[in-house]
């Protein structure tokens, strides 16, 4: 059984939100108002101990509010069992938080199991949610979290906040504790995803450049949980709110507003593409006709497998499977600054470009150099 999607996310508004610890003579959150609109992926950002964790964690009631109101869709949330609610809102933390003696399948059905789903409907949603996530079901549903990378763990991790399909996820700095390019894969995936269901994402991290690039919206906070700038990420780099704002975004904002610029944005080129199984020899002719030499390798799915020159090529007689981890890969959603990064590590001059993990082109080096430079004349 496949579940139906077509739900979007539920809004959520915090009324004069206050959390006081005892003994503690400031709040850690003060009063604070604001709206996260159903559908939208709001980021938190603010230095060390503004209360960014602390607002994130009462929504969910991890920690309880001292004062003040937390209304999903317009009920409040004090009033409902705690667990109950917690239930029906996704939750991802750093790492994954994994429970480490179970399968990554069990994992994931943790909270439709404590709902009393069907094992079937469970087993089901699992499977569909490692293949949103990227992960193949037939090789990792019956691993456990110590066979996982860290980028894995975490992709896992998502889907488990996924899993009974709830119209809000809190993510607590959720790619923090992997490499810069799994967590640009990981941003991509769920930009995918939030794409395809319109879930409602509040987002704690310290990066400012994720919040640029994930955020419909950004909440900018400073020490007691007060808010510096609530507002779209382009507001905030081109009008920051005061000097807190501006300094907590940082110099080269003119250089960041083209982390605002997607690759969809850009022209993409379309080198010459094969498959798995197809004979070398027509495979180097059309390239040649073309004048390439290099050609991409998509999967029976058109998800791109490799990129390789020709040379390379001709040592086989049929394209065969690369089978390994592709890191020359960026979304059509990704930024401009993800794309240069992946093209550091390719060999071709450029990243090859997918949506919904379909290849659709490649981004080059050139196009991107050119657009930066003409942006730069125009500005000056």
């Amino acid at each position: 059984m496949t579940e139906n999607h077509t739900d979007t996310g539920a809004q959520i508004e915090l009324i004069d939100v206050v959390k006081r610890y005892p003994g503690q003579e400031n709040a850690a959150v003060d009063d604070l108002s604001l709206t996260v609109p159903a559908g939208e992926t709001v980021m938190f950002v603010g230095p060390s101990g503004c209360g960014k964790t602390t607002s994130l964690k009462m929504i969910n009631r991890l920690i309880e509010p001292t004062s003040g109101q937390i209304l999903i869709d317009g009920e409040d949330v004090t009033t409902k069992d705690a667990t109950e609610l917690r239930r029906s809102i996704g939750y991802v933390i750093q790492g994954g938080g994994l429970m480490p003696h179970m399968t990554v399948a069990e994992n994931i059905g943790l909270v439709p199991g404590l709902l009393k789903w069907e094992k079937r409907r469970t087993r089901d949603r699992a499977d569909e949610l490692l293949d949103m996530v990227g992960l193949d079901p037939s090789t990792y549903r019956d691993r456990y979290p110590r066979e996982l990378s860290g980028g894995q763990q975490q992709r896992v991790g998502v889907a488990r906040g996924l899993a009974a399909d709830p119209p809000v996820i809190l993510m607590d700095e959720p790619f923090g504790a992997v490499d810069p390019i799994t967590r640009q894969r990981l941003q991509d995936e769920l930009m995918n995803i939030q794409a395809e269901l319109h879930k409602t994402i509040v987002c704690v991290t310290h990066d400012i450049d994720e919040a640029i690039k994930l955020g419909d919206r950004i909440l900018i906070l400073k020490q007691g949980g007060r808010i510096a700038q609530y507002d779209t990420p382009e507001q905030i780099l081109s009008a920051p709110s005061d000097d807190f704002a501006a300094d907590f975004v940082g110099s080269g904002s003119k250089l960041k507003q083209l982390s605002l610029l997607r690759v969809r944005d850009l022209e993409l080129v379309r080198p010459v593409t094969c498959r798995v199984g197809e004979d070398v020899d027509e495979v180097v002719a059309r390239a040649e006709e073309a004048g390439e030499q290099s050609v991409i390798i998509l999967d029976e799915r058109d998800r791109p497998l490799e990129w390789v020159f020709l040379r390379t090529l001709r040592r086989h007689s049929t394209v065969t499977d690369p089978e390994r981890e592709l890191h020359t890969v960026v979304d059509h959603r990704s930024t401009l600054a993800d794309a240069l990064d992946s093209m550091l590590v390719s060999s071709h001059g450029g990243a090859m470009v997918t949506e919904g993990g379909r290849y659709i082109g490649v981004i080059s080096y050139d196009t991107v150099t050119e657009h930066i430079r003409s942006a730069q004349n125009g500005e000056s």
